[in-house]
């Protein structure tokens, strides 16, 4: 089942309730369905999760944490799915939203420099901060809701196709 998956790289409950950078959520922290494994509360955190990753923006994982309270979803992934975009993913991933961005706009579209510096990603969030925006903000709305679809379409072929074998070695 998905939940033996998740389940073996979930930290314990009660270290993730005790975690110093948690405490802010407060009594929050305690709700139970933040640390479910069931298809609903993971779906919730792959939505989450995804779309953070795809937002240029310091504190992604605590914007993820905000979100994923009140939706009531997995805590640890959804937060542990805004690492997606590191500092080796960030640059293709944040030039192809602001490709995007640049393509809805209809806006010509800037090459991206063979060496990277803090020059020009300061010389292009300057200049070209719309178009990247933009584009990070429907990339990520469309692949939360991929991911959505995807992992409850996952988690009932998996339970389906558990619940058959289980059907079949009865017989």
């Amino acid at each position: 089942m998905p939940r033996r998956f998740f389940k073996r790289y979930m930290p314990h409950p009660d270290r993730l309730k005790a975690h110093k950078s948690l405490r802010f959520l407060g009594t929050l922290i305690h709700d139970p369905n933040l640390l479910h494994l069931n298809r609903h509360s993971v779906s919730r955190a792959m939505a989450i999760g995804l779309f953070w990753a795809m937002i240029p923006m310091p504190l992604q994982m605590l914007a993820a944490a905000l979100c994923a309270v009140p939706a009531r979803a997995n805590l640890p992934i959804a937060v542990g799915l805004v690492w997606l975009t590191n500092p080796l993913t960030m640059p293709p991933v944040f030039y192809c939203n602001y490709k995007v961005g640049a393509w809805l706009l209809d806006t010509p579209v800037s090459p991206m420099p063979m060496e990277l510096s803090l020059a020009w990603v300061r010389q292009m969030l300057d200049s070209h901060w719309q178009p990247l925006f933009l584009g990070s903000f429907v990339v990520g709305v469309v692949v939360a809701i991929l991911g959505y679809i995807a992992t409850q379409s996952y988690w009932r072929w998996w339970v389906g196709r558990s619940w058959r074998k289980r059907q079949m070695d009865r017989r």
